[in-house]
């Protein structure tokens, strides 16, 4: 690149991956081969968010000229690679290898046409070699149209246009790459269109492919950092979530979706393949010597691990139960609903339960505490136009109000505390009314909630009632017990259920007393509502009405 700064790379980058994160749920809907996970969007997204991570990690004031292309486009291919997830996420990433591999073939060149034109050729063969049988209406052929775009366009342009001078300025070479790029896109567009025609599970369910889609995005991305924030960009064009009326458009008689890395020597992708097949479907084993990054749906993720026992050492697992992603998205789409929900969650049980009842969970971590863009990300995921917003945290509460302000949806806060409110006030949530209807009703759900919980002390107190490591019971954010783990559960349940119908308890990382042990600790058979909710810190949180 002419220009010297690493900034401007991480700008073309940021974009992609933005004008892919704003429309994540809008691909996920779209997803119906070769599983009806709904989650390309999702894998895709965590593919760019990892090159993006990557050249965060390389900015460290050097020029690209001090980091050199090589070292550059290597060690983002290397990210792209360890980051992709699921079928979609891993053939993004051998587009980027691709690409990547041909910038770096030719250094010193400046990125003009000519070699814009060689990488996307380059990153189309990779994507096509990556798949064992590769399907045409998929993300590969929306690719490879928009790469024969590109080569087509150089015969059209003048000498200057295709190489470009030495001492082109960046505003130059931005200009001509947008120019080619605008119409690559527009190709890219039309072959997305195409691909109902050329896979049938497509036009039965009434939509485009989810992947190719994406890309077309990602290269939206793109073209709005080359032209600049005040360009007339060319409109993408929304697309409908898929009809969910055809459950036998679920191709892969697998469970999981199993993805993990395996890191060693000599190690020959083709190898490990019929040792997957043997016990999966959908297989891709792509990467180098030293690293291979292994994709397989399958009903036994440890013998897809142990195919390669002798190869390496296996590392970053991930599973995902795609009969529950299938069940999870056919809820979603078969209801109409007018208002979305968004909620702040910590805790693998939590987080579910919030799945269930509708809500978009936006991780808050340990902390309790996402950025404003995590948050208008959220809001932006929900396919509705009215979203309630429930922070779970008087923490959260103004940067939600923030992200609310920032999106062109109609998003309102919901003032929620803690995640007990959360959860309460979500089962008053109706989706086909309105916003308003809905922040009222959840409004006073909560209203005369009282919330609770038990912690181990994290210090010895002031006062001299408890030590460190001791439970100490809140109600309201009150110290009402310390002592033994059982008898302050016992104390702060009693306390809480006066005046109660109802006292749910939600048990957390670590919590000492199993939740099918709970009643012996129940005073006076005070009835429970118990759930396994995973959250950090605290054992128990108590909610009662």
């Amino acid at each position: 690149m002419s220009d010297p700064s690493i900034e401007r790379f991480k700008r073309v980058v940021a974009a992609a991956y933005g004008s892919l994160e704003a429309r994540r749920q809008e691909v996920n809907d779209l997803n119906v081969f070769p599983v009806a996970d709904g989650d390309t969007g999702e894998n895709m997204s965590l593919t760019m968010k990892a090159v993006m991570e990557e050249l965060d990690r390389l900015d460290n004031g050097q020029s690209l000229d001090e980091i050199g292309r090589t070292e550059l486009v290597s060690a983002l291919a290397r990210a792209a690679l360890l980051g992709a997830r699921g079928n979609s996420g891993v053939i993004l990433s051998q587009i980027v290898r691709g690409a990547a591999e041909e910038l770096a073939s030719r250094p010193g060149e400046l990125v003009d046409p000519v070699l814009v034109a060689s990488a996307f050729a380059k990153a189309s063969d990779a994507a096509y070699s990556s798949v064992q049988n590769p399907a045409e209406g998929t993300m590969l052929t929306v690719f490879r149209e928009i790469a024969h775009s590109v080569s087509r366009q150089l015969a059209h342009l003048e000498p200057d246009q295709q190489r470009l001078a030495p001492d082109a300025s960046p505003a130059e070479q931005d200009k001509v790459l947008a120019n080619v790029l605008e119409r690559a896109i527009a190709d890219g567009q039309a072959a997305v269109e195409r691909t109902p025609e050329q896979l049938s599970v497509l036009a039965e369910s009434g939509v485009v492919d989810a992947g190719g889609y994406g890309l077309v995005l990602i290269l939206a991305g793109v073209l709005a950092a080359l032209r600049g924030e005040d360009a007339d960009l060319p409109e993408v064009e929304h697309h409908a979530a898929a009809r969910v009326t055809h459950p036998q458009h679920v191709d892969s008689r697998f469970q999981y979706c199993t993805n993990f890395i395996v890191s060693g020597q000599g190690l020959t992708p083709r190898q490990f393949i019929p040792g997957l097949e043997a016990i999966g479907d959908s297989v891709l084993v792509v990467g180098d010597e030293s690293t291979l990054k292994v994709h397989v749906h399958t009903d036994e993720p440890e013998a897809a691990m142990s195919v390669f026992d002798e190869a390496g050492k296996v590392t970053n697992l991930d599973v995902a139960d795609m009969r529950k992603q299938v069940a999870e998205r056919e809820a979603r789409l078969n209801v109409s609903h007018r208002t979305g929900v968004v909620v702040v969650g910590s805790g693998d049980g939590l987080e579910d339960l919030f799945t269930e009842l509708g809500a978009t969970v936006i991780s808050g971590g340990e902390t309790m505490n996402p950025s404003i863009a995590e948050l208008f990300a959220g809001i932006g995921a929900v396919p509705v136009e009215e979203v309630l917003v429930l922070p779970n945290s008087s923490n959260v509460i103004m940067a939600a109000e923030q992200a609310c302000e920032q999106s062109d949806k109609r998003a309102q806060v919901l003032p929620t505390r803690t995640q007990q409110e959360g959860l309460l006030a979500l089962v008053e949530f109706d989706g086909q009314a309105d916003l308003e209807t809905n922040r009222k009703r959840l409004g006073e759900a909560i209203a005369d909630v009282t919330v609770g919980g038990i912690a181990p002390a994290a210090r010895d107190d002031a006062q001299g009632r408890f030590r460190r490591g001791d439970a100490v019971g809140f109600i309201d954010g009150e110290i009402v017990a310390w002592g033994g783990a059982g008898s302050t559960l016992a104390s702060t349940i009693e306390r809480m259920s006066d005046g109660a119908e109802l006292v749910t308890v939600i048990a957390g990382e670590g919590a000492p007393i199993p939740l099918d042990e709970i009643d012996s600790h129940n005073p006076d058979g005070i009835e429970l509502e118990l759930h396994e909710g995973g959250q950090p810190s605290w054992w128990w949180l108590l909610a009662s009405q």
